[in-house]
């Protein structure tokens, strides 16, 4: 057993408490390797956010989990040696069963999700409940998910969404204890969250998403106050990251997300946690593209992965700073 503690994280509890009642929200980025780790300590240390480094169960396995507690570790010093002690959360992103969850809780992870949602209503209860039982004995925060996102992210896929019953939030916090909830309220997993069909077109052909839904957002603030809620699925596919790929030799069509004024709508609100990795994906993309079409002899991976590292830290900084408010909250 080795608890987060040692590693010199913290937990989500007292990050959230800050959030909601600040008006903003804690970026939770995704990483698999050195260079991603890099960027977002670079960019959190820079503008003093506190951050939730995100893991998926695959990314876990990619990294592996006897090296992740290290670059945990490594993470921690590497903020020191910048100049700034940001609190780091080391965080399990979409955990689907108890057994994952528990083997994170004991290989130091501060925050786990348990993501009960492709399960029926009481299935969905219980097995968060179980989860939140214990993770709670060390002191590891538990986030929950009511509701389902569609696309396809990683090892988390699905083919349509559900929306969020604000009537069911109440007794799903009660009953399980979770320390925040993920909603769906319109977002998606990828860099395609919508269809073509599903977008309008402005004047300049771009296509403009339907609006996420906040009534459901407002109507789960009244049944629950304060209480941390969480979105998934909430990068914003920047058209110019688009343009640089497929300029570059990629093929990525029709790719749209979320865009940024309604997450800074959303990061005001109970919103306190906001989940982006395809954009980080796109960046660090964008960047190789550009590196191999101007320099197709190049080998070297430091000279492809080290701008994408610094493309990444860019646009990490971008939204820490511009939409979740983030930026001197550590």
């Amino acid at each position: 057993m080795l608890s987060y503690k040692e590693l010199g994280l913290v937990n989500s509890k007292e990050l959230f408490a800050k959030a909601v009642k600040g008006g903003y929200a804690i970026p939770a980025f995704n990483f698999n390797n050195l260079e991603q780790l890099q960027a977002i300590i670079a960019a959190c240390v820079e503008t003093k956010s506190p951050v939730i480094l995100q893991v998926s169960s695959g990314a876990r396995k990619y990294a592996n989990q006897t090296l992740l507690k290290h670059l945990a570790k490594g993470a921690v010093d590497y903020a020191h040696e910048l100049g700034y002690d940001i609190p780091i959360v080391l965080h399990l992103d979409h955990g689907d069963t108890f057994e994952l969850c528990k083997s994170c809780v004991e290989s130091g992870f501060s925050s786990v999700m348990i993501d009960g949602s492709h399960h029926p209503y009481e299935k969905n209860v219980e097995l968060t409940a179980q989860v939140v039982e214990y993770a709670h004995k060390y002191d590891v925060t538990v986030e929950g998910e009511l509701g389902v996102l569609a696309g396809i992210e990683d090892e988390v896929s699905s083919e349509v969404s559900h929306y969020t019953k604000p009537e069911e939030v109440e007794d799903f916090v009660k009953k399980t204890g979770v320390d925040s909830l993920a909603i769906s309220i319109g977002t998606s997993h990828g860099a395609n969250k919508f269809t073509p069909e599903q977008c309008t077109r402005n004047e300049d052909g771009i296509l403009i998403p339907p609006p996420l839904r906040f009534d459901i957002l407002e109507e789960v603030e009244k049944r629950i106050p304060g209480f941390p809620i969480v979105l998934h699925g909430a990068s914003s596919v920047p058209a110019e990251l688009i343009k640089i790929i497929n300029s570059n030799g990629g093929k990525l069509k029709d790719a749209v997300g979320i865009p940024e004024e309604q997450l800074r709508r959303a990061a005001k609100s109970a919103v306190c946690k906001v989940n982006i990795d395809s954009d980080g994906r796109l960046a660090m993309t964008a960047a190789i593209r550009k590196v191999f079409n101007e320099n197709p002899a190049e080998f070297d991976p430091r000279k492809y992965l080290g701008p994408a590292r610094d493309a990444l830290k860019e646009l990490y900084k971008h939204k820490i700073i511009n939409v979740l408010g983030s930026a001197g909250k550590a």
